[in-house]
């Protein structure tokens, strides 16, 4: 199934057919760039003002009237004042009686009153066919066309006709409207212009404990075991070396995040032997997530790539070579060629080379700039196929990064191995348990299950007679 893109609207739409005259209650930032944005799209505007001969700065080309005034010119009625200043409704009850009235207000806060601007203003005016859109759009997006902001509008209301009205206008000004359905998801749509990030909060959260944890772990590897055996201050590792462990391993770590969850999902699959069943909260959580915790990943992974191309003018490492080549110097004798090491370094840097070129890939194909551009298939095969192809090589490098050391006891520290042994917990777990799965005595049954075969039948009939959630 292809996806559809919004995003190839013109923005302003404007209709050969003659509109509406539409009535916008305030003349503050909102009301004003609202209004203009309609003027553009040929829309007749009236606004409403309690002190119309003192409104200023409004678009060129609409009418400024009383609210009762303006009420009486327009059946769609867009009011653009915030709830506590409702109360002057009250007085024109008569006039908005069967009128469509649209509710943009926010509040301040989440779940700042115990019901919605929308169904208290649908029970201060009975009569009216109270809508509730626009909210999730800001003045300034208006202003700037939408391009650089979201151009999704939530449209609820309990009266489909006037529902739809709306979302005719919002089509018209270039947005893309998303019912919602009724009057009762207002609250819900109020709250969400108030959210900070909310699917990324749990990347962010695990990121962070990541960090911590690679940290703490380095710190005491790199920093406090030498000081205490060998009386060494490497502190200043502090700045680009122990950095530089934090970020690739916490990069591979989230990278592996990202594909568990489907993992997951297919072992439950299997053990249930259905796919009419909901998965736990948490994991549907976790794999709403999963874009978010792969741009993460990416941020990392870039912030290593960042760090490794300054190592060569580390004062450290100068150092390090120039007192090594005049050591060599001295001794007269010179370290011989190992093929083997050669081959392990250069792969180790081809692995990441091609491990981030397609962890870029995977970045940008996620952007709905982009992703609107292919159908479900190809997007399935970037961010599927091309996703465990990208976790192989990423771990592949960490491995041979590794090299003869991986498990060599002489690299242990109070019985600590390296910080990227514990990184390649996860992705080699994972790797291997997605290999099982693709096997075909178990890649059928799931194919099937995913397909709609259960095995045991009796299920799908007592869901359906309401006796389990689906």
């Amino acid at each position: 199934m292809e996806k559809t893109s919004t995003d190839t609207l013109p923005l302003t739409m404007i209709s050969s057919e003659k509109q509406e005259t539409v009535c916008i209650f305030g003349t503050g930032d909102f009301g004003r760039s609202l209004g203009l944005k309609m003027l553009q799209c040929g829309y007749s505007i009236v606004f409403g003002s309690r002190n119309p001969g003192m409104s200023s700065l409004l678009p060129s080309g609409a009418e400024v009237l009383s609210y009762s005034e303006a009420a009486q010119k327009s059946d769609i009625i867009i009011l653009t004042v915030h709830r506590e200043h409702y109360d002057f409704l009250t007085h024109l009850t008569e006039v908005l009686n069967g009128k469509i009235l649209v509710d943009v207000s926010n509040n301040l806060k989440i779940n700042q009153y115990l019901e919605s601007n929308a169904e208290y203003l649908a029970q201060l005016l009975p009569g009216a066919h109270v809508v509730k859109a626009f909210n999730t759009i800001s003045a300034w997006a208006l202003q700037s066309g939408a391009l650089d902001a979201s151009r999704q509008v939530f449209v609820c209301g309990n009266d489909r006709k006037a529902k739809q009205r709306v979302m005719d206008i919002v089509r018209t000004l270039g947005l893309t409207p998303l019912d919602k359905g009724s009057l009762m998801a207002a609250k819900e749509i109020e709250n969400y212009p108030l959210q900070l990030f909310p699917m990324w909060k749990f990347p962010f959260c695990l990121s962070a404990v990541l960090c911590v944890f690679f940290f703490f772990y380095c710190v005491i590897r790199d920093v406090v075991y030498p000081y205490v055996y060998e009386r060494k201050d490497n502190t200043f590792r502090l700045a680009i070396s122990i950095p530089n462990h934090i970020f690739p391993n916490t990069a591979l770590t989230l990278l592996a995040l990202v594909y568990l969850p489907g993992v997951l999902a297919a072992i439950l699959q299997l053990y249930r032997g259905t796919k009419y069943r909901r998965f736990p909260d948490w994991l549907d959580h976790w794999m709403l997530c999963r874009k978010q915790l792969g741009l993460v990943a990416l941020g990392f992974a870039f912030l290593h790539v960042l760090y490794t191309l300054v190592i060569p003018i580390r004062y450290y490492v100068r150092w390090l070579m120039n007192n090594r080549t005049v050591v060599q110097a001295i001794a007269k004798k010179e370290n011989p060629f190992i093929i083997s090491t050669a081959w392990l370094s250069d792969s180790y840097l081809a692995l990441g080379i091609l491990g981030f070129f397609l962890f870029v890939l995977l970045g940008i194909t996620s952007l709905p700039s982009v992703s609107n551009m292919v159908n479900w298939r190809e997007f399935r095969f970037v961010q599927s196929k091309l996703g465990y192809l990208t976790l192989i090589l990423c771990t592949a490098h960490t491995l041979v990064y590794g090299g003869r050391r991986f498990l060599d006891p002489s690299t242990l520290k109070w019985y600590l191995p390296s910080a990227y042994v514990i990184a390649l917990i996860i992705p080699c777990t994972l790797l291997v348990v997605k290999f099982i799965l693709i096997l075909p005595c178990i890649d059928k049954p799931l194919t099937r299950i995913r397909q709609g075969w259960e095995r045991n039948p009796k299920f799908l009939e007592s869901a359906l007679n309401g006796k389990t959630d689906l």
